[in-house]
């Protein structure tokens, strides 16, 4: 069966670059994610049993702006912009085009029969699982004293809220830098992933040989740019299925083969710990990633619908320093300042197989929740963003809301 076109046309566009995008190629790129949508210059054109889009194009948007408008027909959004209620967005049978345009050209709002208004506060999902964050849907409005609030508020929305401490309290500014100049250059994601790709190679060769300080060097180039690549996506709009299977794939496989050619450029060390060798700590870490891995699976795809870090606090803030790649690398930065590379490996070994077990029992609880209590909920869904703030992880796990004019 032949999926319908939804038509999409704007009015009011803006010539203000975000993140060196107009708004017409965000929106173009945004409507491009979500589904089958047709840009069309004149109403004229768009066949009696179709619908529309009709977008201000001097406003920036949240995605669930369209996905929840698209949804719905005869349908009109209005926000607040100084101090009158303006329509900014409309889904719309190809009759009512003409009308609704002609509406939004002249930024008031009339009663149009069979055209429904709504504000952002029927605009529902504050919980994103991709991001790990909670936030509420935004129209701005797009002006020239506004552009850098903008888009810092584009970058930091493209950020994880839950994820490791070097990740999100040590990068965030210097990958903003970053982001902006691949974004002026016109470096793609892709292209950033790549370049991560050969750092990972690269590094791990070195850490083969034993040169574990230019290893480290690149490792840590190389988790710098993983968050780079991502962040850049986003605020570009230009994320992909593919792109995302890449830049994951590369995550999930890389950080245990580092590990094992660090054990590899262990050869001339004898582990502190009597009871530990080499083999026993490079299988510890190996397994105990894996088996860490397949928690986090089992919780997402069979408990919980949404990834284990963001279903209680104290899973949130455990996500914080979990035995993952960035948090090894400080005890692996550690052991080359103090001259004992091999006592890094055993802390990795050690926080590792650590890390597994509180997850195992994680997992233990949330199965005896789920049978005793049914479906399980992330907390970051049950928050009020807003007027929760006293609360620590609400502050650190959360940004309270934009407030843009």
């Amino acid at each position: 069966m032949r999926v319908m076109s939804i038509y999409w046309s704007i009015c009011h566009e803006s010539d203000i670059r975000l993140w060196n995008l107009t708004s017409r190629e965000r929106l173009g790129r945004m409507l491009d994610r979500i589904g089958n949508y047709q840009f069309v210059s004149d109403l004229e054109d768009i066949p009696p049993e179709s619908s529309v889009l009709i977008i201000r194009g001097d406003c920036i948007y949240d995605e669930r702006v369209f996905r929840s408008l698209s949804n719905d027909k005869n349908v009109m959004l209005e926000i607040e912009l100084g101090g009158r209620a303006v329509p900014v967005v409309a889904h719309v049978v190809a009759s009512e085009a003409r009308s609704v345009s002609e509406t939004m050209q002249a930024e008031q709002f009339a009663d149009i029969p069979n055209v429904r208004r709504v504000s952002l506060n029927d605009i529902s999902g504050s919980f994103s699982n991709e991001l790990r964050k909670t936030d509420l849907p935004y129209v701005f409005p797009i002006r020239e004293d506004n552009r850098p609030r903008l888009e810092q508020h584009l970058f930091s929305g493209s950020y994880k809220s839950v994820t490791d401490f070097v990740t999100k309290f040590w990068w965030p500014v210097p990958a903003q830098w970053a982001t902006r100049l691949c974004a002026m250059a016109g470096i793609s994601p892709n292209q950033v992933t790549s370049l991560s790709l050969a750092l990972v190679i690269v590094a791990g060769v070195l850490f083969s040989y034993g040169y574990f300080a230019l290893g480290l060097a690149c490792g840590w180039v190389m988790t710098f740019l993983d968050t780079v690549d991502g962040k850049l996506a986003r605020v570009t709009v230009t994320s992909t299925k593919l792109g995302n299977i890449f830049d994951h794939g590369i995550d999930l496989i890389h950080p245990p083969l580092w590990y094992l050619a660090w054990g590899i450029g262990l050869v001339s060390y004898a582990p502190l710990l009597s009871s530990l060798t080499l083999a026993i700590t490079c299988w510890a870490i190996v397994i105990g990633y894996i088996l860490g891995r397949i928690v986090e699976g089992i919780f997402q795809w069979w408990l919980g619908g949404f990834v284990i870090f963001c279903w209680k606090p104290f899973d949130s803030f455990f996500r914080l320093i979990i035995a993952r790649r960035n948090p090894n690398m400080i005890f692996l930065t550690g052991s080359i300042l103090i001259g004992r590379p091999d006592l890094g490996l055993e802390a990795v070994a050690i926080w590792t197989v650590l890390s597994t077990v509180i997850l195992l029992g994680r997992l233990a609880m949330a199965m005896l929740e789920k049978s005793m209590k049914g479906p399980l909920t992330s907390w970051l869904a049950e928050i009020d963003p807003v007027n929760g703030r006293d609360a620590l992880a609400v502050r650190v796990f959360t940004n309270p809301p934009a407030t843009i004019k």
